[in-house]
């Protein structure tokens, strides 16, 4: 038996040049499944030790340490650690005792028994060292030939690797066949996949930004950056690209010759159109680049919503929003800014309505006339906090107000300001400690649920996102997020046993 299984070993290190070490592992393990099926009745851990030189083998059931509070949950594998050194004294968690097997006949018929086990660990060994060889290259932009589709997706050799790209990830409209040269980004690596790890995408917007790496020597040099990118595959994309030499045009060094660099992408990209985009460290001239071609009259950034309303007149709006909102849609994602397109009648109708607002919070909260709230309004003030706090200097300077009339709006200011923190409070302490322990919640919003109602994570729980959006004012992404959150527990916590 030993002198068989060194020429199994020999000549399979040889028939798929592979180290001889890899073999021994595989045939270890194929050993060891062998032995295992002797254990028929119980779930055992065997592990199987070849000698290199005699090709003798000894094998072993061994069993994990594990604490005694942990208890046994694989009794086959584990034993706790007081029983564990009772027969070793010095034995720590995680060490494993092993119980020597007496070497059973395993049959003259072995060797071509498990062959096949061997042979798929073998090529799984393989595909591992193309794969790790594959990545130490550090290519994110890959070069194949299609080789075959399954299920509508793509298999892409890549020297002695394939890659998979999946039908989601290729470009809409794009008529991929056998034997077509195809480049591609390298998305993600999946290990857990039987066929091709190596996942790829045409789609991604980084796949945009690593073409134009390979086509503007100047961004290899470090000379410029791309900030950005987004994407409507196929149709349209929009980057933002960033300088700090003055003696580069960062646009028109994307462009190139008559626009040979940036014609060569698109060629790339079945035809998309990419708009170059001046990067700027102010949100709002970022935004009005980013959606060019369209002209901007004016912008009004609102950094706590993280949102811009951006007006444009009649003649540019539909150039702003772009088909089916394309445009306006790509310039968001680009900048991480939300964008309202509106014109300026949009514009001055949302203006006087939350001036209107304010105006009325003014009268209700200060107990002031509808011409006194309006000449705050007018000069600028927006909420109580800054009626209260700002420099005194500031309120002087509104038309008509002296020192008294200052200070008795600071003062009505702080008092409504501290009812409302200690009507705050208040419901706060009506709120039990599960719905402030709900992820993304806030003593703020806590307290405002627990006003209307809403004491507990259940009761959250059993909102829906529309109804909690009509109850706090929150948006909806974050109404759906918290009861998300508070519906967890739901799933996690165990069943009562019966």
């Amino acid at each position: 038996m030993s002198r068989e299984i060194l020429l199994l070993v020999d000549a399979l290190a040889r028939e798929k040049n592979v180290p001889k070490d890899i073999v021994f592992g595989a045939l270890e393990s194929a050993l060891a499944a062998a032995t295992k099926r002797l254990f028929a009745e119980e779930d055992v851990d065997i592990r199987v030790a070849v000698d290199r030189e005699t090709g003798d083998y000894d094998a072993f059931r061994r069993w994990h340490v594990v604490p005694d509070e942990a208890g046994l949950q694989e009794p086959g594998h584990q034993v706790i650690l007081s029983d564990a050194r009772e027969q070793i004294a010095d034995i720590e968690i995680d060490d494993f005792i092993e119980e020597p097997l007496p070497r059973q006949d395993l049959g003259r018929r072995f060797a071509q028994d498990t062959k096949q086990v061997i042979l798929q660990k073998i090529r799984d060994a393989e595909r591992e060292q193309v794969l790790n060889e594959f990545l130490a290259r550090g290519d994110m932009v890959v070069n194949g030939t299609i080789k075959r589709l399954d299920k509508g997706d793509a298999i892409i050799e890549i020297g002695k690797l394939e890659a998979r790209l999946p039908r989601s990830e290729m470009i809409p409209k794009e008529n991929l066949r056998p034997n077509d040269r195809a480049r591609a980004y390298v998305l993600r690596i999946d290990r857990q996949l039987r066929g091709p790890q190596v996942v790829l995408s045409r789609t991604s917007p980084e796949f945009v930004k690593k073409l134009f790496e390979l086509e503007v020597p100047e961004i290899e040099q470090g000379l410029l950056q791309i900030k950005s990118a987004a994407r409507d595959p196929g149709v349209r994309a929009k980057i933002a690209v960033w300088t700090n030499d003055r003696r580069i045009d960062p646009i028109g060094t994307c462009v190139g010759m008559r626009g040979s660099r940036v014609q060569a992408v698109t060629n790339e990209l079945a035809g998309e159109r990419v708009d170059i985009v001046l990067w700027s460290e102010d949100p709002a001239q970022f935004v009005i680049g980013a959606l060019a071609p369209a002209n901007v009259s004016s912008i009004v950034v609102d950094e706590e919503k993280h949102s811009m309303d951006v007006v444009v007149d009649e003649d540019n709006l539909a150039i702003a929003i772009g088909r089916s909102g394309q445009n306006v849609r790509l310039a968001s994602e680009l900048t991480g800014w939300h964008i309202n397109i509106m014109t300026a009648e949009e514009s001055a109708q949302k203006r006087d309505t939350e001036q209107s607002s304010i105006r009325q919070l003014f009268i209700d909260r200060l107990d002031v006339d509808e011409e006194l709230a309006a000449l705050l309004v007018g000069a600028g003030f927006s909420n109580l906090e800054e009626i209260a706090y700002v420099p005194a200097s500031e309120l002087l300077e509104v038309e008509g107000f002296d020192e008294e009339t200052v200070e008795e709006l600071r003062t009505r200011a702080r008092n409504s300001l501290l009812t409302e923190a200690i009507v705050r409070e208040e419901n706060l302490e009506k709120a039990d400690r599960s719905l402030l322990d709900v992820e993304g919640m806030d003593a703020d919003l806590a307290a405002r649920l627990a006003s209307q109602g809403v004491r507990t994570r259940d009761e959250l729980a059993d909102l829906g996102a529309d109804e909690l959006t009509e109850l706090t004012g929150i948006d909806e992404a974050r109404a759906r997020a918290l009861i998300v959150a508070a519906r967890a527990h739901w799933f996690t916590e165990e069943q009562p046993q019966s």
